[in-house]
């Protein structure tokens, strides 16, 4: 009869210690996902530029000059990097000259052909020649393009992965580039704030580098939920300018549901 007692009591305190944890477990959740006076519970945010990408050589060739150093501003359509291509705008001027011998050949064969002194396909071959001399003509210019690099968009060279003088084959990455002008946040929310979060709808975001409270709005909602952590990405573009923010930098978001 003890025993038995015994045994009861602890299934009894398994039971309520089980209770507790799973008691425990709602209050966290619940903390993350109501609001806290006034704001949220502690949603992190980072600070990312809204366009960014990776500049690649396409050509193989020596790089003679990089125009805009690491962390330095550019504007769009600026010259960011120089190759020698010495080599290309050779075989650019011999494609030239193989353009004109196939013209001055095919005229010929033109008036050779009104004496009938050759047949309509010498005539039609010398045609084609041209053709494929101006492709080729075409493809030497084409290369030579691509020895200047200009930039896309205005903004600033986040890394630089190349020197001067060396030699990078197509492909390579050379700089890092984003736009610095246009910063939006991007963090994660729980997946029921779906029913209230909206693109327009206003956030403070505190930055922790500079200790300061900055006004945003959400403007892109995810489109897939995370089943596990059911949370969603989301995104916030930073309403005005501070010349003290960086991609990089991170917070804490405020915002109250309507």
């Amino acid at each position: 009869m003890i025993a038995h007692f015994g045994h009861a009591a602890r299934q009894a305190r398994r039971g309520i210690a089980a209770l507790a944890v799973a008691a425990l477990y709602s209050v966290a959740a619940l903390a993350q996902t109501q609001p806290a006076g006034g704001g949220l519970a502690d949603i992190r945010a980072q600070i990312t530029p809204l366009r960014y990408t990776s500049i690649a050589s396409e050509v193989g060739a020596r790089i003679s000059s990089i125009e805009v150093p690491e962390a330095g501003s550019f504007s769009k359509g600026r010259l960011l990097i120089a190759f020698d291509c010495s080599v290309q705008e050779a075989q650019r001027d011999k494609a030239r000259a193989e353009v004109l011998a196939a013209e001055t050949q095919h005229k010929a064969n033109q008036r050779l052909a009104a004496l009938n002194s050759i047949g309509e396909l010498e005539l039609e071959m010398s045609r084609i020649s041209i053709i494929r001399a101006r492709a080729e003509l075409a493809f030497n210019q084409a290369l030579i393009d691509k020895c200047l690099i200009h930039a896309p968009f205005s903004g600033r060279v986040a890394e630089q992965k190349v020197r001067e003088q060396q030699f990078v084959q197509p492909g390579q990455v050379l700089l890092d580039i984003f736009d610095d002008s246009s910063l939006e946040l991007e963090f994660l929310i729980p997946s029921a704030w779906l029913r209230w979060v909206k693109p327009g709808l206003p956030l403070r975001v505190a930055i922790d580098e500079t200790r300061k409270t900055y006004p945003a709005r959400f403007t892109r909602v995810g489109a897939r939920v995370d089943p596990v952590s059911q949370s969603i990405k989301v995104a916030a573009t930073i309403d005005g300018k501070f010349p003290e923010l960086m991609a990089g930098m991170s917070g804490r978001i405020e915002v109250s549901p309507p």
